[in-house]
C-alpha cells in the first residue's frame, strides 16, 4: 500500500517536516523554548537533565537527542546548549548532522548571553522554515510506516473495546509489512502467558520476562509488591482491580500479531512486525521510548482521558467510553464507544483506526497537535548525584 511522506537524507520516511529546537540541559530550557516560539513549524525539546548524569544513564539522555535530533518527523534541528554541560552540545551536533543535514548548533555561554541566542535562532529559524516549506511528500510504501501503539487512563472499555480495535490495526498494519511498536513493561505483568503465546522465539519471550522480573524486583526492593495492587486510583475507578486485569487488556493493542523482536529502552526498531520495547508504565517516557524506537505515529487509547501529546510525533487518542468521548470531546480523535454499545463490532472499530492513522498520515492534526500538547521529557535511569 503507497502513502506520502517525508524523505530524509538517512533513509527515513516521515509523516510532518518540523523543527525541532533541542536543549541539552536543563539551564538552556527557557532559551531553546524562546527560539522554538518564533515559529510555527517549531517544537521545542526541554527537560531536566543534561547535568549530574554518569556512565549509562548520560549515554541514555545523550542517544535519546540524538534520535531527536534525526526522528524522520524532523525536517530541520537546533541545537541549544549552555557550554559546561555534561551533554556537551558540539558532540550532540556532530552526531545528528551526520544523519540530519539541516542542523546548527547555538552555545549560549559563547553566544553572550539569552537575548543574543534567542537573536541568532531566530536567523536560524526563518532560514530553516524556507527550506522545510518547499519540501514534499513522496510517494513510498507503508512498510515505511512505524506505529506506536500505548494506553493510559485504562478503564473497563479500554480491554473490550479500544484495545481490540487497535489490535485488528496491528495485524494490519503487520500484514503489509509495516512495523509495531509497544512497550509498557510493568503493565504487561501477569499477562506472560499470552506473550510467550504471542512471541516468535523463547529469546524474545525470555527478554520480556525477564524485563518484567527486573521491574517487580525494583518494587519490592521498596517494600512495593506490584502485583493485585498496581492499577492507580484513577484505573481503579474505571473498573480494573488488579495489575493481572490491565495487562490482559493491555495486551489486546497486539491482536494476535507474533512479537517479532524485543529491544531495550533508547534502541532502534529494525524488524518488520510487532517489536517490544523495555518501557515504564509513565506515559510520556514510554512515548519517548517507543519515537526512539522510530515510531512516526503514536495510537494513544484511553478509558479515562488524558490529553497528553508528544514533540516529536502527532498522538492520536482513542477511547472506547462514551462519558470521556462527551466530556473531553475536544482531546478525543477516534470515539469507539459504539464496540461497547454493540452498535459496531471490533474490526470495524480498527477500520476506523486505521484510516484516521491514514489521514493523520497525510498531514490531518490530531487534536493534541490542535490544542498545542508537545509534551516531552526524558526517562532517567539513576539516582540524581547529590
Amino acid at each position: 500500500m503507497n502513502i506520502e511522506m517525508f524523505e530524509r537524507a538517512n533513509g527515513t520516511f516521515g509523516v510532518r517536516n518540523r523543527i525541532a529546537v533541542i536543549s541539552t540541559v536543563a539551564c538552556a530550557n527557557h532559551v531553546a523554548q524562546l527560539i522554538a516560539n518564533k515559529s510555527d513549524l517549531a517544537d521545542a525539546y526541554t527537560h531536566a537533565y543534561g547535568c549530574d548524569q554518569l556512565g549509562k544513564d548520560l549515554e541514555l539522555s545523550f542517544n535519546c537527542l540524538k534520535s531527536m535530533g534525526t526522528h524522520p518527523n524532523n525536517g530541520a534541528v537546533i541545537v541549544v546548549g549552555l557550554g559546561c554541560e555534561e551533554i556537551l552540545p558540539y558532540k550532540l551536533y556532530d552526531e545528528i548532522k551526520k544523519e540530519q543535514p539541516n542542523t546548527e548548533v547555538i552555545v549560549i555561554q559563547e553566544n553572550g548571553g539569552t537575548t543574543k541566542s534567542v537573536e541568532l535562532g531566530t536567523e536560524i529559524i526563518k532560514k530553516f522554515e524556507s527550506i522545510i516549506s518547499s519540501q514534499k511528500r513522496v510517494k513510498t510504501d507503508i512498510s515505511n510506516l512505524t506505529l506506536a501503539i500505548e494506553c493510559g487512563g485504562s478503564d473497563y472499555t479500554s480491554g473490550i473495546g479500544a484495545n481490540p480495535a487497535l489490535g485488528f490495526v496491528t495485524e494490519k498494519i503487520c500484514d503489509m509489512g509495516g512495523k509495531v511498536v509497544f512497550g509498557e513493561t510493568a503493565e504487561l505483568m501477569g499477562a506472560e502467558e499470552i506473550i510467550k503465546e504471542h512471541s516468535a522465539n523463547n529469546e524474545v519471550y525470555n527478554f520480556v520476562t525477564q524485563r518484567i522480573n527486573f521491574v517487580e524486583k525494583v518494587a519490592m526492593d521498596l517494600k512495593v509488591d506490584l502485583r493485585g495492587t498496581q492499577p492507580s486510583p484513577g484505573n481503579i475507578e474505571g473498573g480494573l482491580t488488579t495489575i493481572e486485569e490491565k495487562s490482559l487488556g493491555g495486551i489486546c493493542k497486539i491482536g494476535k500479531a507474533k512479537i517479532s523482536d524485543a529491544i531495550y529502552f533508547g534502541e532502534k526498531a529494525i524488524k518488520n512486525g510487532v517489536t517490544f520495547v523495555d518501557t515504564p508504565g509513565n506515559d510520556i517516557a514510554c512515548t519517548l521510548g517507543l519515537c526512539t524506537a522510530g515510531a512516526q505515529v503514536v495510537v494513544f487509547t484511553t478509558g479515562r482521558g488524558t490529553p497528553m501529546g508528544f514533540a516529536a510525533a502527532p498522538v492520536i487518542k482513542v477511547t472506547a467510553n462514551k462519558n470521556v468521548a462527551v466530556n473531553m470531546a475536544e482531546n478525543v480523535d477516534v470515539d469507539l464507544s459504539s464496540i461497547v454499545e454493540g452498535k459496531i463490532s471490533v474490526e470495524q472499530g480498527g477500520e476506523i483506526i486505521f484510516n484516521e492513522i491514514l489521514s493523520v498520515i497525510e498531514g490531518k492534526e490530531t487534536a493534541t497537535e490542535k490544542l498545542g500538547h508537545k509534551e516531552f521529557a526524558l526517562y532517567r535511569i539513576s539516582p540524581i548525584m547529590t
